[in-house]
């Protein structure tokens, strides 16, 4: 009974093995990969889709080894005027880690939806709608100057609006209200009443000094 017990169960676990083997595989080589829409700007290692571009290319991943590829794109409601129209198509060879993108293109503005079939797909075509708009984006440069504006050039410091920056040759400075210690014949400057500096300053030292002299006086003749 036993050597039965343990041939049932023996039994049982490899027809549960069985049937488990097909679920390990429930993702169909080939439809295991996605596609972005990328602007022509954005690196391939992105993985995010951008939907609003001017200028954009077509970048695959994780599909299978040089899968073999072919996509259309149509104008797509609400700016086509017949919903389903084929714009733009082509075929690609993806590489051995199942990446490729395709080259860089451009459509009229408006709406638009990829389909990406493949080699070995086994359900639905991938997809993608995205708008492209290159009206808004400056034409994807994204840092042009608009048309018909220009950069006023800076005005030299302290000059009026509207002034030229440049200084002519044969101005000079404003002289300097402060006077100069010697005049360009090495005098001694002149005071605003033309009373020379130097006269001043020894008179000034003049009675500084008698005035010493009578102080020290005083007190001798009061100590006496």
């Amino acid at each position: 009974m036993r050597t039965l017990s343990r041939a049932g169960a023996l039994t049982a676990g490899v027809s549960a093995a069985l049937l488990c083997a097909p679920a390990a595989h429930a993702t169909a080589p080939g439809d295991n990969g996605t596609v972005k829409i990328h602007d022509a700007r954005t690196g391939e290692a992105l993985r995010r889709n951008e939907p609003h571009v001017c200028t954009f290319y077509l970048d695959a991943f994780g599909f299978d080894d040089a899968q073999q590829v072919d996509w259309h794109i149509e104008a797509w409601a609400p700016t086509a005027a017949t919903k389903g129209k084929t714009v733009k198509s082509g075929a690609l060879t993806l590489d051995t880690d199942g990446h490729g993108r395709t080259e860089d293109m451009s459509l009229s503005d408006g709406h638009y939806k990829l389909f990406w079939n493949f080699e070995g797909e086994k359900g639905a075509a991938k997809h993608k709608v995205f708008w492209t708009d290159c009206a808004g984006s400056q034409g994807g440069g994204g840092g042009t100057t608009p048309s018909g504006s220009a950069s006023p050039a800076p005005s030299a410091a302290g000059a009026a609006p509207g002034a030229s920056s440049s200084v002519s040759p044969s101005s000079s400075a404003a002289p300097s209200s402060v006077p100069s210690a010697r005049t360009a014949g090495g005098d001694l400057a002149e005071t605003g009443n033309g009373a020379p500096v130097g006269l001043l300053s020894a008179g000034a030292a003049a009675l500084v000094a008698v005035g010493g002299y009578l102080v020290a006086r005083r007190r001798k003749a009061q100590r006496g």
